[in-house]
C-alpha cells in the first residue's frame, strides 16, 4: 500500500478525441499526453512525485536491499583477458564505480607479456566520460586493426543518439574528428583509416552505413549503403579474419547481406545472396574465398551453407552450397569461424549450447561444449585473433557468478582461466529447478524455479514470476547479484520460458508472434496457474514482472486475469499497442509490423486491438496492485504509452487508483532503467522493495 502520508494521485486531464479505424471508434481522452506541450511534463512530474511520496515508507527496506546487492559486488571487478596482436585487453570495475575502465597490456616482439607493471596501461575510462546528466552509456568501444585508434560513441541523455569519437591510444588526446550522430555497430577498415558506422533517422531506424576517414572533415564522410524499406534495419561489423565488412539489412523475417573488402574500404558493396521475402540470412568469413551462411531458406531452425565472397558484383543465393542441414530440434543462431575451426551456437532442450566443428565437416557432430549447471549458459567470450588454437567462453548460471574457460579447438579440453568473484554468495544455499506447466492448448510451458534450499515448495512461500516472450528473444541465464536478497527473504523467482520467446526455436516464436500472440499471455497465467494448483506456492501472493515488450506481457495478463495477481510490475511497457502501431512517425513502429502486426489490415487490426491493455481496462475493484515506469527520453516506448494508460487505469476506478504507482524518469533516463552498476542495482531495489512489500514480506 502507498504510505500513509502519500499525496493525493494526480488526475490528467480528459480532452476529447477519437480514432476511427476499419469503422471502429476507439476514444482516446488521454491522447494530449502524446504532445510536447509543458502541460504533458507537469504531469508526468506530479506523477513522479506521488511515488516518491508513497514510496518513502519502503526507504529503509531500499537502503537494506541495495546495500546486500553492493556487498555482493568485488571491491575491484576484473574480466578476464583476451588477446590482439601487440596486446592483451580487459576490463575492470574499481570500487564503488558505476562503469568499467579498459586496460591492455603490451607485448614483446615474440608475442610475450612483459613485466606488468611496465606496460599495462588504462587507455579508457568510462567513468570521465560522465557529463554530469544522470545517464552514460557507450554504443561502441572498438580499437583499430593496429591497436593506435580507438572509436568510441557516448550517449549522455538515455535516447540513443550517439557522439562518435576517436581516441589516439599512443598520446591518450582525442582526435579532432567527431561525429554528433551514430548508432550501434561500427567496423574498422584494414589499414585503420577508415572506420564504417551507422546512422539512425528521424524514427529511430538505421537506415545508412557511412565511412569515415581519420583526419578527414566529417562533412566528407562517404555513403556506403542506404536502406530505403522502412521495415529494415541496417547493422555493420568486421569479420574475426580481417579480411571483409559485413553489412545486413534484416526486418524481423527478411534479410540482406553484403560485404565489402577491408583492404579496399572505397570499394563498392557486394550483396551475398540478393533479398527474397521471408528468408534470413547471415554470412561469417571462413577465411579466403569462403563465406559461412546461417539461413532458414528452406529450414525452420535455420541451416548452414557455404557461399563464394562475391567479387567485382552482387551474387544470389544460388551461389550456396548446403553445409549442414536443419535440425528440427536444434535452431541453428550464429556462425564463428577461426583459422583451425568452426564454432556453431545453437539451442537444444531450451539450452545455449557450442558445437566445434572442422572446416572440412561442417556437418560432423564435433565437440558439443554446455554449461556445466542444469540449467545454464554457455557463449562464446571476447576472441578476436582468427588463428588463435583455443577460445575463450562464458558460463554463467542465475546462481553462480560466471567462469570462463579456455576450449582447445581440437580437443575441446577446457581449462579455467577465470572465476567471478561474489563476496558472501554461497551459491549451496540455493536451489534450481525446471518445471513444465500446461497453456490451455495442452503446450507444455518451461519454467526456471529459484529459491533458498529453506524456503519449501509446499504452497506457503509468495513468488515472482519474470518473462518476456517477444522477438525470439532470450533471457539467459546470468549472474544477478540482486536476486539473492529476494530469496533470501523466502521467495521463490520464477522464470517463465514463454512462447514469443526463442526458448524453444524459431517455431517457438512463431508460435507467440502476428495472429498467435494471445499464446504468450496465456503461457503467463498457465505457468502462475501452476504453480497454484501444483501447491508450490502461494495462489493468493504471485507478483509478475516485465519490460518493454515483457511490460505488454504484465498490461495485458493485468487486464485479462486481475485476479491471478497480488502486484505486476510493468516496466516501460508498451501497452498502446494498435495507436502505436498505426503511427509511422513513432521511432521503431514500421519494423514491428512484422512481429505485431498491421493495423492497417483489419484482421491484424483485430488481433492488436483484442489484447491492447490501454484499449481493454480491467474491471473496477478486481485490480491487483500496480507499478509502472517509463522515461521521457525513451526511444522504444514512447513515455506516453505508460502515461496514457496510467491516466486511464486512475480514472476508471478512483478507489483502487492510490494503489497504482507511475515511476518516471523525467530528465536524463534510458529504456532499460539507470545507466551504471551501482545505480541499476539502486533501481532494482526499489522495485524489489515495493514487490516485497506487496508480498508481505518483511525487507
Amino acid at each position: 500500500m502507498p504510505s500513509p502520508n502519500a499525496a493525493v494521485p494526480p488526475v490528467a486531464e480528459r480532452r476529447p478525441f477519437t480514432h476511427s479505424e476499419h469503422g471502429v471508434d476507439r476514444p482516446d481522452p488521454y491522447h494530449w499526453l502524446g504532445g510536447d506541450e509543458p502541460a504533458v511534463l507537469d504531469h508526468l512530474v506530479a506523477e513522479r512525485s506521488f511515488y516518491d511520496a508513497s514510496t518513502v515508507h519502503l526507504e529503509p527496506s531500499r537502503s537494506a536491499l541495495k546495500a546486500e546487492m553492493l556487498s555482493r559486488l568485488p571491491a575491484v571487478d576484473e574480466s578476464p583477458r583476451w588477446p590482439r596482436r601487440r596486446f592483451t585487453y580487459w576490463t575492470r570495475h574499481p570500487v564503488n564505480s558505476d562503469y568499467a575502465e579498459l586496460w591492455r597490456l603490451n607485448h614483446d616482439s615474440e608475442g610475450r607479456s612483459t613485466t606488468e607493471s611496465e606496460s599495462s596501461s588504462l587507455f579508457f575510462d568510462i567513468n570521465a566520460e560522465d557529463r554530469g546528466t544522470g545517464y552514460l552509456d557507450l554504443g561502441v568501444t572498438a580499437v583499430s586493426p593496429d591497436e593506435d585508434l580507438l572509436a568510441y560513441s557516448v550517449d549522455t541523455a538515455g535516447d540513443e543518439v550517439f557522439e562518435l569519437c576517436f581516441r589516439d591510444l599512443r598520446t591518450g588526446e582525442d582526435l579532432p574528428d567527431r561525429i554528433p550522430r551514430s548508432y550501434y555497430g561500427c567496423a574498422w577498415s584494414a589499414d585503420s583509416r577508415h572506420l564504417f558506422y551507422t546512422v539512425h533517422d528521424d524514427a529511430y531506424r538505421p537506415h545508412q552505413v557511412w565511412r569515415h576517414r581519420i583526419g578527414d572533415d566529417v562533412a566528407s564522410d562517404q555513403l556506403v549503403l542506404e536502406e530505403p524499406d522502412a521495415r529494415f534495419e541496417l547493422d555493420v561489423r568486421a569479420t574475426r579474419s580481417g579480411g571483409l565488412v559485413v553489412i545486413s539489412s534484416e526486418s524481423r523475417r527478411t534479410s540482406e547481406v553484403w560485404v565489402v573488402d577491408a583492404q579496399a574500404p572505397e570499394s563498392p558493396a557486394r550483396s551475398v545472396g540478393g533479398r527474397r521475402q521471408g528468408v534470413l540470412y547471415d554470412a561469417e568469413h571462413a577465411g579466403g574465398d569462403t563465406l559461412l551462411v546461417v539461413t532458414n531458406d528452406d529450414a525452420v531452425e535455420f541451416r548452414l551453407m557455404t557461399a563464394p565472397v562475391p567479387r567485382g558484383t552482387d551474387q544470389d543465393h544460388t551461389s550456396w552450397k548446403e553445409a549442414r542441414p536443419e535440425h528440427p530440434d536444434e535452431r541453428l543462431l550464429r556462425v564463428d569461424a577461426f583459422a583451425d575451426a568452426v564454432v556453431l551456437a545453437h539451442r537444444a532442450d531450451s539450452e545455449h549450447r557450442l558445437r566445434i566443428v572442422t572446416h572440412d565437416d561442417l556437418a560432423g557432430n564435433g565437440i558439443v561444449v554446455r554449461s556445466r549447471d542444469r540449467v545454464g549458459f554457455v557463449d562464446l567470450y571476447r576472441n578476436e585473433l582468427f588463428d588463435a588454437p583455443s577460445v575463450l567462453v562464458c558460463d554463467e548460471t542465475h546462481l553462480r557468478p560466471p567462469v570462463w574457460s579456455c576450449i582447445d579447438l581440437r580437443t575441446g579440453s577446457a581449462t579455467d582461466v577465470h572465476q567471478g568473484e561474489a563476496p558472501g554468495f554461497d551459491p549451496d544455499a540455493y536451489a534450481l529447478e525446471r518445471r513444465t506447466f500446461p497453456a490451455p492448448d495442452g503446450t507444455p510451458v518451461p519454467a526456471v524455479l529459484v529459491r533458498h534450499r529453506d524456503t519449501p515448495l509446499d504452497g506457503t512461500a509468495p513468488a515472482l514470476i519474470y518473462a518476456y516472450g517477444s522477438y525470439e528473444a532470450v533471457d539467459e541465464p546470468e549472474w544477478d547479484p540482486a536476486l539473492p536478497s529476494v530469496l533470501d527473504r523466502g521467495v521463490v523467482w520464477v522464470h517463465a520460458l514463454i512462447r514469443g520467446g526463442g526458448e524453444g526455436g524459431r517455431r517457438w516464436w512463431l508460435d507467440g508472434s502476428m495472429r498467435h500472440k494471445q499464446h504468450t499471455f496465456d503461457d503467463l497465467v498457465a505457468v502462475a496457474d501452476g504453480l497454484d494448483r501444483a501447491g508450490l506456492v502461494d495462489g493468493g501472493r504471485i507478483a509478475t514482472r516485465g519490460l518493454s515488450a515483457g511490460g505488454l506481457l504484465q498490461g495485458a495478463v493485468f487486464s485479462q486475469r486481475p485476479d491471478r495477481w497480488r502486484a505486476v510490475v510493468a516496466e516501460v511497457p508498451f501497452v498502446d499497442v494498435v495507436t502505436t502501431m498505426l503511427d509511422e512517425t513513432t521511432p521503431l513502429t514500421v519494423t514491428e509490423w512484422e512481429e505485431w502486426g498491421d493495423p492497417r489490415v483489419r484482421e491484424e487490426f483485430d488481433w492488436m486491438l483484442a489484447y491492447s491493455p490501454y484499449d481493454n481496462l480491467p474491471a473496477a475493484g478486481t485490480r491487483p496492485d500496480l507499478l509502472v515506469t517509463g522515461a521521457v527520453h525513451d526511444p522504444r516506448v514512447m513515455v506516453r504509452e505508460p502515461a496514457k494508460w496510467v491516466a486511464a487505469l486512475r480514472e476508471s476506478d478512483p478507489d483502487w487508483s492510490p494503489r497504482l504507482l507511475f515511476r518516471c524518469e523525467t530528465s536524463a533516463g534510458a529504456h532499460v532503467g539507470p545507466s551504471g552498476r551501482i545505480e541499476h542495482l539502486g533501481y532494482e531495489a526499489e522495485v524489489y522493495a515495493w514487490v516485497l512489500d506487496r508480498l508481505g514480506v518483511a525487507a
